[in-house]
């Protein structure tokens, strides 16, 4: 069905699909996993990503992704791509290039159903896996975009350990800054982490005790980072007192950045529940929301943990829960499906 929609006093032709299994939307590690599940079960899917690889593509240099000891952010997203498409066929139909703008519960004749629109189209599903993840708050100084993958990084796990055995900087004080800055610590010379406050409020006080007590690590309480200077890589990070506006130079080689993330949730905040800073609340047992026929996982969810390999057994995970959820709703007359294994027999 089309439907015009007026877009800034501009018509544009949208269209409405029939009626999906599932809907995947999000292009990340997560989204991807699901994607290649849904089409080995044979659920009908819809996969919606503005593109493949989420942060990742991000990385310069990922050596965390488990069976591939060295992959670029870039080439782990095609490989990601490949891989979805390898199994896809007719089964999971690929919407690439378009972003979800809203989710809407429909309640209609005694069932329920989902739409998801985009500035394309408009699509209808039984079920919805939320996997659209985060985008990281970026550093606010001076050559921070300049240096971007040549010394300012936002990831430790992925590029971390190509900086062992020399001096960086963590900037955030935050349990994320202070877990970043102990993984640092076992292969870096020093890690030096700055933060704006003189306390640090928003950590675990053991997390915060076990890290500073590490022999090299050091402590900026009270800064802010205005600048980050080098030639073709980081060598310096310029921090201001926020009481004196003292300037003073750190030597590093790298500047890990660990500020927040902001979660794509925007399209999903008028249907399910979202804890305090935006992210959907979930049950990590099985990756369910509040409401029933939604799912989520990767780094949009407020699970404990956010990793590529973690995103991605989540959403398999969710997937498992997806195909039992939808099979038991089919209509009278269709397939018999067995219920799903106990805990303890599932075998993989």
């Amino acid at each position: 069905m089309l439907l015009l929609v007026n877009l800034c006093s501009k018509w544009t032709v949208r269209y409405t699909t029939g009626m999906y299994d599932l809907a995947i939307v999000g292009g990340g590690p997560a989204g991807v996993a699901a994607g290649v599940y849904a089409a080995r079960k044979k659920l009908k899917t819809v996969f919606i990503a503005e593109i493949i690889g989420g942060q990742s593509t991000d990385s310069q240099d990922i050596q965390n992704w488990i069976g591939t000891q060295h992959i670029s952010g870039m080439a782990l997203a095609k490989e990601l791509e490949v891989h979805l498409r390898a199994y896809a066929a007719d089964v999971v139909d690929i919407k690439i290039g378009e972003r979800a703008e809203k989710l809407e519960k429909i309640e209609e004749a005694g069932t329920t159903h989902f739409l998801i629109s985009t500035a394309q189209a408009q699509y209808t599903a039984k079920a919805v896996l939320v996997a659209t993840g985060g985008t990281r708050k970026k550093l606010q100084a001076k050559g921070a975009d300049v240096f971007e993958n040549k010394g300012v990084t936002y990831c430790a796990s992925c590029d971390g350990p190509l900086f062992g055995g020399q001096d960086v900087a963590v900037v955030g004080g935050g349990n994320a800054g202070f877990e970043t800055a102990a993984q640092l610590l076992a292969y870096c010379k020093s890690v030096t982490l700055v933060h704006r406050h003189n306390d640090f409020a928003r950590a675990d006080a053991a997390t915060v005790d076990a890290v500073l007590a590490h022999p090299n690590m050091r402590v900026v309480k009270n800064a802010e980072p205005v600048e980050v200077k080098g030639d073709m890589f980081v060598k310096a990070l310029t921090v201001k007192d926020v009481t004196t506006g003292t300037l003073t130079d750190l030597p590093v080689a790298a500047v890990f950045v660990e500020i927040g993330m902001l979660p794509n949730t925007n399209w999903v905040k008028e249907v399910v529940a979202l804890d305090e800073i935006g992210r959907v609340s979930i049950d990590s047992k099985n990756q369910r929301t509040s409401v029933e026929g939604i799912w989520a996982a990767g780094d949009v969810t407020d699970g404990l943990y956010h990793q590529n390999n973690i995103a991605a057994g989540d959403a398999v995970k969710a997937l498992e829960d997806i195909y039992y959820w939808v099979k038991k709703k089919a209509p009278t007359g269709a397939a018999a499906v067995a219920p799903a294994p106990a805990p303890e027999s599932a075998l993989q």
